[in-house]
């Protein structure tokens, strides 16, 4: 018998009895589309992230796959674990980040104008540079880089480089005007 049937009869069987240890066979079978999955999610994040976790995370998405699976859908089983693999692991990413969206979203926006501005004029920018980039206020950039100091951002942007080592980077050449919170207690 192939393995193809063989994974095929113990679907079957699985299905009929709901069997513990059959699903536990499948989930053996399936298991290194966990480590793919897993292996391809990881290497966009930042370094801090531990493919173990990622993969323990995977594998409760394929369990929750193989449980739901209905074979008379006419999806092939890995398209769709795939799908509640990468899920899984993106959920509970999202649970263990305590930074809201919004904060994030301000800080690649920030970084984004930073590093056009950069470009744009060869040194580093000013908060009131930065600020009209953005859109907003002087004294909402500082608010808005305040809550991504006390978020600890790291390295989630496209870019590769954190938001927050912009920042810093940005906060050791002093603007013309002191304004940023860490510029008026080295000025004093």
């Amino acid at each position: 018998m192939s393995r193809a049937d063989e994974t095929q009869t113990l679907w079957l069987e699985y299905r009929r009895t709901k069997d513990q240890g059959l699903r536990d066979r499948l989930i053996l079978t399936y298991a290194p589309l966990v480590k793919y999955v897993a292996g391809r999610l990881g290497s966009g994040l930042p370094a801090h992230v531990d493919e173990g976790d990622l993969v323990s995370y995977g594998l409760l998405g394929l369990i929750g796959a193989i449980e739901r699976y209905e074979p008379d859908r006419d999806v092939k089983f890995e398209t769709y674990a795939i799908a509640r693999i990468k899920g899984a692991i993106i959920d509970e990413l999202r649970a263990m980040d305590w930074v809201p969206r919004s904060v994030r979203s301000r800080a690649r926006e920030i970084e984004r104008a930073i590093a056009q501005l950069e470009a744009k004029i060869g040194r580093a920018p000013t908060d009131e540079e930065i600020a009209d980039k953005v859109g907003i206020t002087v004294e909402e950039l500082e608010d808005s880089l305040t809550d991504i100091a006390r978020s600890s951002i790291a390295a989630l942007t496209s870019s590769g480089r954190s938001p927050t080592a912009a920042i810093r980077s940005r906060s050791s050449t002093p603007s013309r005007t002191p304004t940023h919170p860490t510029r008026r207690a080295r000025s004093r």
